[in-house]
């Protein structure tokens, strides 16, 4: 009883092997969706290129991204240079950037001298002789005194002036980024000043 119907089953999966073999395989319509769109030429190359470029191993994509951050750093450099606004880093980009650095680099500022004066200060220091000390530590608070009103006047002059020239502007960081200008010697500042001393701005 269970031989027969285990040879019933074997002659029907043999009978319907033998009926989807007959049966020939129908073509494709072309007109049929593939379930896909076919891509562009344009996109197909883009992705041939970018399969041929992309690197073999870890090692390989190490050392062209280095060589990228490189290129790059030179770039910037340059820029800093010559004042390319294409390649600046992102702190200095932008329109309201430039002009606050033409501000500040067309006056004069007691921050910029603050370097040579701490060293003169600092070796003046060294000299014992009666009360030397004390006019040494009155010019030192002088100094001190000085470049904060500097610093003060500045950053009002500044934030009013990028008010009128940039009324509807984000203008946070700007001041700040003037104020830390004024603290670097004209001739050492990056980007390099544009203006020349006393250029209205």
């Amino acid at each position: 009883m269970f031989r027969s119907r285990s040879k019933e089953e074997q002659s029907a999966k043999v009978t319907d092997s033998k009926v989807t073999a007959d049966q020939p395989k129908q073509p494709r319509d072309p007109q049929a969706p593939k379930g896909r769109p076919t891509p562009k030429r344009s996109h197909a190359t883009a992705q041939r290129r970018s399969m041929a470029a992309a690197p073999a191993d870890r090692k390989e994509a190490a050392k062209r991204a280095r060589e990228s951050r490189r290129a790059d750093l030179a770039k910037q450099r340059e820029a800093l240079a010559n004042g390319d606004e294409r390649f600046l880093p992102a702190r200095d980009k932008g329109p309201i950037r430039s002009y606050v650095r033409d501000f500040v680099d067309a006056r004069y500022s007691v921050a910029e001298f603050f370097l040579p004066l701490a060293v003169l200060i600092l070796v003046l220091s060294m000299i014992n002789r009666g009360t030397f000390q004390s006019y040494v530590l009155l010019a030192w608070l002088v100094v001190i005194v000085l470049i904060v009103l500097n610093s003060a006047v500045t950053g009002i002059s500044l934030k009013r002036a990028l008010k009128q020239r940039f009324p509807d502007e984000n203008l946070r960081g700007a001041v700040p980024y003037g104020l830390m200008r004024t603290l670097q010697i004209r001739r050492l500042r990056l980007p390099k000043p544009k203006v020349k001393r006393g250029e209205k701005r």
